[in-house]
């Protein structure tokens, strides 16, 4: 059995522990060591046995492909970051001027130039204000204004979204008290007139996000509710920051703002495709208001969230706005010039049409086409386990891999993915 110390003197251990840290390295020689005390490995074979069970990052957190059809998965994190933006995040993971005036060498103003970059984005906004999620945004501005007071909203916009999250149980933490008007499917501007008074702090609309209720309904509009005399607080959810042509039902923060809401809340890790944080746009006096908050210290957001912000919203196109424009067309060659590929291995592989989904709350119920390789059941759980896991759906009894987000350069690690997941398949049926 060699030694631990003369395992670990080899280079390519001695390189991983300087990428991943020392104790990762002595785990798996450890591992590999047990191996061949059990029989199970040669022992001249440990240090090669030891890299190959490295983890290939040093955070625990692995890269997957999604191929899902689901543009903002929130399982595996929402929008990716544009190259820009990690670019960004790579440059200002050391010190910066996050709050540094680098001419006068005094204090300045944190996150002064992506609040630019986002007002610029929308200059229907007097002023702007980053928090580190939707959820703070929305629970910033309750906190604000209706502590202690009252909050109109309608019973149609009581919404609970991903995992038993419930905006009213948000909405009342914050010492607010909820005034419910109208009804499920049928909401006016005169329910919520009858309940505005002296008590009120805001009126709050709230997009449902990831449901929809059609048929006989009602909703009143922003312009309607921003003449009723209290501010009024429109959620947007998804993050959209200007009307985009394929989602004509999604709300968007400048047609909101023109509208005369007082303040829009959003997400920035959905249809913005940035990193994860929240939005606060509107009223000078009320988002300065917000700003100098108490609560507005605990939740503000890093100087690494700051940095993919301005470079989202001032570089090249996002993945996701890629993903949701991409050509049905393309994709479909893609799939089948990726089948082609792979069916002299044996795999039953096809290339088929299929409908992708925005997914994290946003466009509930519009589909866009897209274009899938339909595999057999089985390689959805082996592509899961691979080395560079991919993440498909389970449709008609078929593994699915959708490619409407998966960029054309992960086409080929796509196809390596399939030809590894055909080996354990096999192997698992031997």
């Amino acid at each position: 059995m060699p030694r631990t110390d003369a395992v670990l003197r080899d280079p390519r251990l001695v390189r991983a522990a300087q990428r991943l840290g020392p104790d990762p390295v002595k785990a798996a020689v450890r591992q590999a060591q047990d191996r061949a005390r059990h029989g199970t490995l040669a022992p001249e074979d440990v240090p090669d046995a030891a890299v190959a069970l490295l983890p290939p990052t040093a955070g625990g957190l692995r890269p997957v492909i999604n191929a899902t059809g689901v543009l903002l998965h929130t399982n595996l994190g929402r929008a990716p970051l544009s190259e820009a933006a990690r670019r960004a995040v790579r440059d200002a993971a050391g010190p910066t001027d996050v709050e540094l005036d680098l001419a006068t060498g005094t204090r300045a103003r944190r996150g002064r130039s992506a609040l630019a970059a986002l007002r610029a984005r929308v200059p229907d906004a007097a002023a702007a204000h980053v928090v580190n999620n939707g959820a703070a945004a929305l629970v910033l501005a309750a906190t604000a204004l209706a502590a202690g007071r009252e909050i109109v909203i309608s019973r149609g916009e009581m919404v609970e979204i991903g995992d038993g999250f419930r905006l009213p149980d948000l909405l009342v933490s914050t010492g607010a008290r909820l005034r419910e008007v109208g009804t499920t499917n049928r909401t006016d501007v005169a329910d919520y007139a009858a309940a505005v008074g002296p008590g009120t702090g805001c009126v709050l609309k709230v997009h449902p996000s990831n449901f929809r209720v059609t048929g006989f309904t009602r909703a009143a509009r922003t312009r309607e509710l921003a003449a009723l005399g209290v501010p009024v607080v429109v959620d947007i959810g998804s993050g959209l920051l200007a009307p985009h042509p394929l989602l004509p039902g999604e709300p968007d923060a400048a047609t909101e703002l023109r509208a005369g809401a007082a303040l829009v809340t959003a997400s920035g890790d959905k249809l913005l495709g940035g990193p994860q944080c929240g939005l606060l746009l509107g009223d000078a006096g009320l988002v300065g208001t917000l700003a100098r908050h108490p609560l507005a210290r605990a939740l503000r957001v890093d100087k690494l969230t700051l940095a993919a912000l301005e470079a989202t919203l001032t570089g090249p196109a996002t993945p996701t706005e890629t993903a949701l424009t991409a050509d049905a067309g393309e994709l479909t060659r893609r799939a089948e010039r990726l089948a082609d590929a792979l069916r002299d291995t044996g795999v039953d592989v096809r290339a088929v049409a299929c409908a992708a989904a925005v997914g994290g709350g946003g466009a509930p119920g519009v589909e866009l086409p897209s274009a899938a390789l339909s595999l057999p059941e089985p390689y959805a759980a082996a592509l899961r386990a691979g080395p560079r896991p991919v993440v498909g759906r389970v449709e008609a009894g078929r593994c699915l891999l959708d490619l409407r987000a998966v960029p054309p350069e992960d086409d080929e690690p796509l196809a390596e993915a399939v030809r590894r997941a055909r080996t354990a398949c096999r192997a698992a049926e031997g």
